[in-house]
């Protein structure tokens, strides 16, 4: 099964336009990625309307970031390129006359929606600053560009 890597993808993308003070065209991000600038710009979309980046048109123009590392989470991140349920796996019939399966579900279910609180508290803890900090990148405010 091939892995979503929607979150991964963009958070690489929001780290480099920390460390730039000019905005980034698609194109120069779909050639990092190594995708299409149409998939760059639907997925950045998600990114703009949440308030997380900007974009400037015209010669030189591009995206940019529109808030502080601080105060973005990766949590925050996920929901903004519409990530995927945190996890695919599941039961197979929601409404099953087994008893058997009736069980199997209730226990699936039970430890699926803990790990899933498990793994959204975290990436709510985690901002992109702290991310930045991890290689020594981080300077608060200055990665938000021209107003």
């Amino acid at each position: 099964m091939r892995k979503d890597s929607r979150l991964s993808r963009m958070l690489h993308v929001l780290l480099h336009m920390a460390q730039r003070h000019e905005p980034m065209t698609s194109d120069a991000i779909a050639q990092m990625l190594g995708t299409n600038p149409a998939v760059v710009r639907r997925t950045m979309a998600g990114l703009r309307d949440a308030g997380y980046v900007r974009s400037e048109k015209g010669h030189g123009g591009g995206w940019l970031l529109a808030a502080d590392l601080a105060n973005v989470s990766l949590l925050d991140i996920h929901r903004a390129v519409g990530g995927p349920r945190i996890f695919a796996i599941g039961a197979d019939n929601s409404d099953p006359a087994c008893a058997v399966e009736r069980a199997v579900n209730a226990a699936l279910d039970d430890a699926l929606r803990d790990a899933e609180a498990l793994l959204v508290a975290r990436l709510g803890k985690v901002s992109l600053a702290d991310l930045a900090r991890s290689f020594g990148e981080y300077q608060p405010h200055a990665a938000l560009g021209p107003s």
